[in-house]
């Protein structure tokens, strides 16, 4: 018997069971509600409305996309950028304890033999 053949004939029966019937929900409210994570807890009156106030990279309002206004400034205009507190920009400035460790010999022949190395 080839097993194809029977795997073909084989009713096919599910490992998950749900318990009891199933049952659509009547109705549902897709009335649009304020993330619970929200900051304020409220939705904004429009989309423009939330637009003019939206930072990703800088702002996003329509006034700062019209001809001839991106690049009018050099960046240094827009004054010192300096990290908070507790923050850095790069792993140098943490403490050396947080700095990378060095490879050593017997790690960079395990990367270059893809592992084979360690075998031999």
């Amino acid at each position: 018997m080839h097993a194809t053949i029977a795997l073909r004939n084989a009713a096919r029966t599910p490992l998950i069971r749900f318990v009891g019937k199933r049952s659509v929900p009547q109705s549902i409210d897709h009335a649009p509600r304020a993330h619970p994570a929200s900051p304020t807890g409220t939705l904004p009156d429009s989309f423009a409305a939330y637009r003019a106030k939206a930072q990703q990279h800088g702002p996003l309002g329509r006034a700062s996309f019209t001809q001839g206004s991106v690049g009018r400034s050099p960046g240094a205009s827009l004054g010192p950028i300096q990290p908070r507190q507790g923050e850095f920009f790069d792993r140098t400035d943490l403490p050396l304890r947080f700095h990378r460790l060095p490879y050593t010999e017997a790690e960079i022949e395990a990367i270059e033999t893809g592992g084979a190395s360690l075998y031999a």
